[in-house]
């Protein structure tokens, strides 16, 4: 069980590489086609073997499942299909015997329609919980109370015929908002975070935290303008949630104050606070969210989740994510896959063939950027965007844009483990979701094998990178270079190392800085060769190559 600390603890999350499990989807252990924790305690040793920091496990709460876990009917128990509360500590216990951390989901913007606290508030308009969910009275003409759009697709507002109200979701309607204006519903939240720090959880991931708080006035959104809309929005462009600026609906000031509650409590356990932003104007809000010492510990970023993967996209959002967390001293945390968007093997693909080397590439920068990382279950392994069938699809958000958004299923199939087992190793009964044909190559169990895999080198990388403190935490400074070359420098004012990345599939050759030599034991140095010609050295990286050079005088510190 937790204890209090004075909440000193150490900032092992800065530079952390933390990998995020989708539990349906990782390890079953019970043969009924969907994976638990008892699962998940099953592999942790290939994760350990990773040479991660961390392990993120999404919702294994008490749900209906309509989103899978992220709509909580009680914050305290596990959902029986996920296991009990004892196999919640045997998996935390088994974590840290093996010098990982756990942080876990909370989904505190709203709740399920079966949680008993709505279910409480919609039964009259005078009960204790009355207000504990966002309720409003219809315009004169029964329409919804604002424009309000759901990320969902259609309106934010629900009618229910009991209270002849509408109520807000901002996901799906059986999702209800909590109003975060009560301040009895901060209290019973904080609650529930301590529940979990008693418990000895070492740090959550808040999901959609800039969705607790909502306009109180009901305010309008204004339509999308092309210049409102970022470089990055949260949707699709076919969704009509894009076609608003999301001014009142979410990120409201308020929110702030409750970060700074939820920090104090955090503060006590050691423990620490993820927060995924999704904005389309993020950097900023993201730099308020951590700002440093008084809210979130990191916040988790949505720009490298994109299509886009040119060098000068790349290069822009770090960089606007930097600027801004300079300004608060906050953090931040990236990735390129996760459980709601298409896997980066396929995305990042340009259509093309699937190549190992630019799925080394991806692994690489990601590892390279100012921040911590987010690795997803299935990224060391390269394993593609999975194709599912609608007639076996489960996901409502892709049931309801089918078939121009086949909907987030195809990264959440089941991890292959064994090539040659039913199911990829993954379960004894039928999957939630099939495993897809293609991944079996790529199984844990036969990449173990070959020195040569994408398992392989992920392993080397990791661990190589746990010995890079300019890595981990060094600031970052862009370097100008023709496509497709991205170049960057991270340095801590007394030692820098630079690196390279052709994200290109042609050889590019480029003048090598003065002075510049590889970095001892990188495991991408085969990519990149050094050529002298008559006039001066000669960096060439092959197809998707990387090079991490630093100065001649540090040569050799690794």
């Amino acid at each position: 069980m937790g204890s209090k600390t004075d909440g000193s603890n150490s900032e092992w999350w800065r530079g952390a590489v933390i990998y995020q499990i989708y539990p349906r989807s990782f390890m079953d252990s019970d043969g009924d086609g969907i994976g638990d924790l008892p699962g998940i305690t099953s592999r942790l040793e290939h994760v350990a073997g990773l040479g991660v920091d961390a392990i993120w496990v999404s919702p294994f709460f008490r749900s209906p499942m309509k989103d899978f876990g992220y709509d909580v009917a009680d914050y305290r128990a596990v959902d029986p299909i996920f296991g009990t509360l004892a196999d919640f500590d045997a998996m935390l216990a088994r974590m840290h015997e093996l010098g990982l951390k756990l942080i876990i989901d909370q989904v505190l913007s709203h709740t399920s329609d079966q949680h008993a606290w709505f279910a409480e508030s919609r039964s009259s308009r005078d009960n204790p919980k009355a207000d504990w969910y966002v309720w409003a009275d219809p315009k004169p003409d029964g329409t919804p109370p604002t424009n309000w759009l759901s990320v969902f697709g259609g309106s934010a507002w629900q009618w229910d015929s009991r209270r002849r109200q509408y109520y807000l979701h901002s996901f799906l309607a059986e999702q209800p908002d909590l109003n975060f204006h009560n301040p009895e519903v901060q209290a019973a939240l904080l609650d529930e975070v301590r529940f979990w720090c008693e418990r000895g959880v070492d740090g959550f991931r808040f999901d959609a935290c800039n969705h607790q708080f909502h306009d109180a006035l009901l305010r309008d959104n204004p339509p999308a303008t092309l210049a409102s809309i970022g470089e990055v929005s949260t949707v699709r462009a076919d969704n009509p949630y894009a076609m608003q600026q999301h001014l009142y609906d979410k990120s409201q000031h308020e929110n702030l104050a409750f970060l700074e509650a939820l920090r104090r409590l955090l503060d006590d356990y050691g423990a620490v606070a993820l927060g995924e932003v999704g904005d389309e104007n993020a950097p900023p809000v993201m730099a308020q969210y951590t700002e440093l010492g008084k809210r979130l510990h990191l916040a988790y970023s949505f720009s490298l989740l994109t299509a886009d993967h040119s060098p000068a996209h790349l290069r822009h959002q770090v960089e606007a994510l930097d600027d801004a967390l300079a300004q608060t001293g906050g953090w931040g945390c990236w990735a390129v896959s996760n459980h709601d968007v298409p896997r980066v093997a396929t995305r990042w693909s340009d259509g093309g063939v699937p190549d190992t080397r630019r799925d080394r590439l991806w692994l690489a920068l990601l590892l390279s950027l100012r921040g911590s990382a987010s690795i997803y279950q299935g990224e060391e392994l390269g394993l593609p965007e999975a194709e599912v069938p609608f007639e076996l699809l489960q996901d409502p958000y892709g049931r309801a844009f089918w078939p121009e958004f086949k909907g987030r299923d195809g990264c959440r199939t089941p991890m292959p483990w064994a090539p040659e087992a039913p199911n990829g190793g993954f379960s004894t009964g039928t999957p939630w979701l099939p495993v897809y044909g293609p991944h079996l190559p790529l199984a844990v169990e036969r990449q173990a094998a070959d020195p040569g895999s994408m398992l392989a080198f992920s392993r080397a990388l990791l661990h190589w990178r746990r010995n890079q403190p300019l890595l981990r935490t060094g600031g970052i400074r862009f370097i100008d270079a023709p496509e497709p070359l991205l170049h960057f420098e991270r340095g801590d004012g007394l030692h820098s190392l630079q690196a390279v990345f052709n994200l290109g599939g042609e050889p590019v050759s480029m003048p090598l800085p003065d002075g510049l030599m590889p970095l001892v034991g990188q495991p991408l140095a085969p990519t990149a060769v050094i050529q002298d010609s008559d006039e001066r050295r000669m960096l060439v990286l092959a197809p998707y190559g990387v090079f991490f050079g630093t100065p001649a005088a540090e040569e050799g510190r690794s």
